[in-house]
């Protein structure tokens, strides 16, 4: 069985840095479309990122392009997610999940397993 593990969040003030980790077991990383994705309670889970298989290719979400990078490392099974200029707006509970199908999407829906989350808490 596939398991997904958030790792990294914290409390950061605005304009400062976090490195998201998603260490995944279980299976083949490599063969996956890896994303993440954050919810504010009582709303729809918003993409944040999403990469290939290989890395090569990688889409953001509108809120976050141009502060936060998604990579991979496919030796150690590992999704992460650099944020810079946080900003109390990025609060909330992140999530990574993985995709089976090779086609990279952007919508929680299309994504077949998930972590259990990490907090990020920005303050002004």
């Amino acid at each position: 069985q596939v398991q997904l593990k958030e790792s990294g969040g914290g409390l950061v003030q605005a304009g400062g840095s976090l490195r998201l980790s998603c260490l995944v077991s279980g299976g083949t990383f490599s063969t996956y479309t890896m994303g993440w994705f954050r919810q504010v309670s009582g709303k729809e889970r918003e993409f944040v990122a999403a990469i290939s298989r290989s890395g090569d290719t990688t889409y953001y979400g509108d809120s976050v392009k141009g502060r936060f990078t998604i990579s991979r490392d496919n030796a150690k099974n590992t999704v992460y997610l650099q944020m810079n200029g946080l900003q109390p707006e990025d609060t909330t509970v992140y999530y990574c999940a993985l995709r089976l199908n090779l086609v990279v999407r952007t919508t929680a829906q299309e994504y077949d397993d998930w972590g259990q989350g990490t907090q990020v808490t920005v303050s002004s």
